[in-house]
């Protein structure tokens, strides 16, 4: 079987009647977005599922549209995950599944994703390392599975969708992506909205955490690599909670000339590690 196959996975789906359903830390709009609309096709399935996201962190802000508390998001594995199966999208490592429980738990492991690095954790995998997001991966499985596209799911998808591709402007913006933002918007993706709840309601904690990140911005090869950092007296001087430093390395990212950027940001007392890093690249 090839890697890109949804065969296995789709069956899967149809064969398992518990399911639950997570993604990765720090959740971004593909996380999110992804997350929601596999709940939404499973529940439209008849099935039996719940969506987790571990830790006490608040979601990012942004992305309370879509409501994913009032679905019934858990924070924690529920008691039953050991009858359940997993499904992880959106996840390239089993390490970034904050509740290690729905791992160990796990009867089946599902893994759908897009990122070239992902280590193929899980016991059925469908990685799909050229599309320009989980959710595009996931469309096809929801064709396959003959989901038919309503509102919600339209509009999880197409946040998914239009974050990943930075609006449609990064490289991974290719014509199957555009032809999918187009299906989504005929099955009800209110373009406008999610534009305006992903892109013009930020709250202004974030905006003084993004000021500092770029205070701190150094450029180095010429130009070529851009880095920063953010410090806990950063977070702590803008009132900043720890999801507002999603997306500020996309800021960096539209610095002219760098070719490769980095935000590094100092984790909270308590975390597996001291700091954390993450790349872009063009």
């Amino acid at each position: 079987m090839q890697p890109t196959d949804p065969s296995a996975v789709v069956e899967a789906l149809r064969a398992g009647d518990r399911f639950v359903v997570t993604s990765h830390e720090n959740p971004d709009g593909d996380a999110l977005g992804s997350l929601l609309a596999t709940q939404l096709a499973l529940e439209a399935l008849g099935k039996d599922s719940v969506m987790v996201l571990g830790g006490e962190a608040p979601l990012p802000g942004e992305y309370a549209f879509l409501e994913l508390e009032a679905r019934g998001l858990l924070r924690s594995a529920p008691p039953d995950a050991g009858e359940r199966v997993l499904v992880a999208v959106d996840c390239a490592q089993e390490s970034r599944i904050v509740e290690q429980a729905l791992i160990e738990a796990a009867r089946l492991t599902v893994n759908i994703d897009h990122h070239h690095d992902n280590t193929r954790f899980g016991d059925i995998d469908l990685v799909v390392d050229d599309a320009s997001s989980t959710a595009e991966v996931l469309a096809d499985v929801f064709v396959a599975l003959g989901i038919e596209l309503n509102h919600a799911i339209a509009e999880a998808l197409y946040t998914a969708v239009v974050t990943d591709t930075g609006r449609f402007q990064y490289s991974n913006t290719t014509p199957k992506a555009l032809r999918l933002a187009a299906e989504l918007v005929e099955a009800g993706a209110d373009v406008s909205r999610v534009f305006v709840e992903v892109y013009e309601s930020t709250p202004f904690p974030k905006l003084k955490l993004l000021a500092r990140a770029l205070e701190r911005a150094t450029e180095l090869a010429d130009g070529r690599i851009v880095v920063s950092e953010l410090r806990r007296e950063d977070f702590d001087a803008a009132g900043a909670e720890e999801p507002y430093s999603e997306g500020i390395i996309d800021h960096l990212r539209a610095v002219d000339g760098a070719e490769l950027v980095a935000l590094v940001r100092e984790l909270p007392d308590g975390a597996s590690a001291a700091r954390k890093g993450s790349l872009r690249s063009h």
